[in-house]
């Protein structure tokens, strides 16, 4: 059988291919259910790369946001949703979680939604609109600033005081109403309160009318992955109401998230 009669194998071997791009995805290809986190050798042996080509491709992706790196350890970042917007729905965590999360919107006739930290935003990986609350339409892959949502003051709870302490360096907050907190030190400590309180309420920073509750969302390593709430139009009693009566609600449904997210291996 001649060596090229394989088609894929023939295309290899043409002037189309580009074998730079191909390296790259195969890295993103690498990791997976069995290979969340991974160091550099790890991802050289899964892909059949050189120790240096793969840390080349990982610097890369982590430069451009698809990859991230906790020490030694690499993992995928929220900005790999951006390369499959129209296959979101069949993500693992959307999967796991979009049914939680429905059920939380049905008990509490708001809308609900789950997020994960991409740099300086958030990304929406599953959502269930009650009712228009925000004037841009908001679906899953959508990306909001994370410095003034209640979702992304959860989830930057994560970061060292040192990470916090970069990422805030490089953010450029923008006012979007009157409300917006937009001094550094006064976003790093809305940010250190939701870490100790173990939730963020925030009333009317990203938009007028807009009130939001957000809960952290565990691994079995007890770090957050992401963040779940519920928004709700203002009116004068919404926060006593937020934080009394629907704040146990949405811990518990955090806690069934946590509770499929750990059962799957997510």
């Amino acid at each position: 059988m001649p060596a090229n009669s394989d088609p894929a194998s023939a295309f290899e071997d043409s002037r189309d291919y580009v074998q730079s791009l191909a390296r790259g995805l195969s890295v993103l290809g690498a990791f997976g259910p069995q290979a969340r986190h991974m160091n550099l050798s790890q991802v050289a042996e899964r892909t059949g790369l050189t120790r240096a080509a793969a840390r080349r491709l990982l610097l890369t992706l982590q430069h451009l946001g698809y990859v991230r790196s906790e020490g030694r350890q690499f993992t995928l970042g929220p900005k790999v949703l951006q390369l499959g917007y129209g296959y979101l729905s069949t993500l693992d965590l959307t999967d796991i979680t979009q049914p939680i999360v429905e059920a939380l919107s049905r008990q509490l006739n708001e809308s609900c939604s789950l997020a994960v930290l991409d740099g300086h935003d958030i990304v929406y990986v599953a959502r269930v609109p009650v009712r228009r609350i925000m004037t841009v339409s908001l679906g899953v892959g959508a990306r909001l600033p994370a410095f003034c949502a209640s979702l992304g003051r959860v989830l930057l709870g994560r970061k060292s005081d040192a990470e916090l302490r970069s990422w805030l360096a490089e953010l450029k907050p923008e006012r979007f109403t009157a409300h917006t907190l937009i001094g550094k030190e006064k976003i790093r400590t809305a940010i250190e309160k939701a870490r100790s309180d173990g939730y963020c309420y925030v009333d009317q920073e990203l938009e007028l009318g807009l009130c939001s509750l957000a809960v952290p969302i565990r691994n079995q390593q007890g770090e957050i992955i992401a963040a779940l709430n519920r928004s709700t139009p203002y009116r004068p009693d919404v926060a006593a109401y937020a934080t009394g009566k629907c704040l146990p609600v949405l811990r518990k449904a955090a806690l069934a998230i946590e509770k499929s997210i750990n059962a799957s291996g997510f």
